[in-house]
């Protein structure tokens, strides 16, 4: 079973995927292999500076990740830029991934599931959602004024169409043990449902 979990910034997606591992899936976090993995590499260095200039890396030579985010979170054209050289990369580690262990069960979180059309990468969607109030409430407790929290959640396919696109929906408003329940749930209905096949 290959799960895509997606939804909006701050509704819980980070927590929601780790409580699938807690229950036994392999977890692949798609921004930390950005992050650790891809941003790192020296050609995508190397494009970064030469697309926006020096200023967009650190002393060490390193992509200095809030001035980049910056720029293309207010730039369309630069991000779609970014995303041509990121992209296939990271598809290239998720087959490498899942081609090394084909029997696990596994988690992929991916903000952008629905926005890239990954869906057929998925056995299933789930999206996890929240009300605004409290997905805003969340940024702001990350350090994210509102303002910004406005652009980043405008560069992404609204909630709602998420929640209809997907096969499952999260909704976290809630404590965690409420969100703990509907993902054991879930995790209990998946099961059966293989089983039963």
């Amino acid at each position: 079973m290959v799960i895509g979990l997606t939804g909006g910034m701050g509704c819980g997606k980070s927590t929601a995927a780790n409580l699938f591992k807690e229950l036994g899936y392999r977890l692949v976090d798609s921004d930390a292999l950005v992050r650790e993995h891809i941003l790192v590499q020296p050609e995508v260095r190397a494009e970064v500076r030469r697309a926006w200039g020096a200023e967009m890396l650190n002393d060490d030579g390193s992509i200095d990740r809030k001035r980049l985010a910056a720029k293309v979170f207010s730039d369309d054209e630069a991000r779609i830029k970014l995303e041509n050289w990121v992209h296939p990369r990271l598809y290239a580690r998720w087959r490498e991934l899942l081609r090394a262990e084909p029997d696990s069960n596994w988690v992929f979180e991916v903000p952008l599931l629905f926005e890239q059309r990954l869906e057929n990468w998925f056995d299933f969607i789930v999206c996890v959602a929240s009300s605004a109030d409290v997905q805003l409430a969340r940024l702001s407790k990350r350090g994210i004024s509102h303002a910004l929290a406005e652009q980043r959640i405008s560069k992404q396919l609204p909630l709602a169409r998420k929640i209809d696109s997907a096969d499952r929906v999260l909704w976290n408003d809630g404590t965690l043990s409420a969100l703990r329940e509907q993902v054991e749930f879930l995790h209990a209905e998946l099961s059966a449902g293989r089983n039963d096949a």
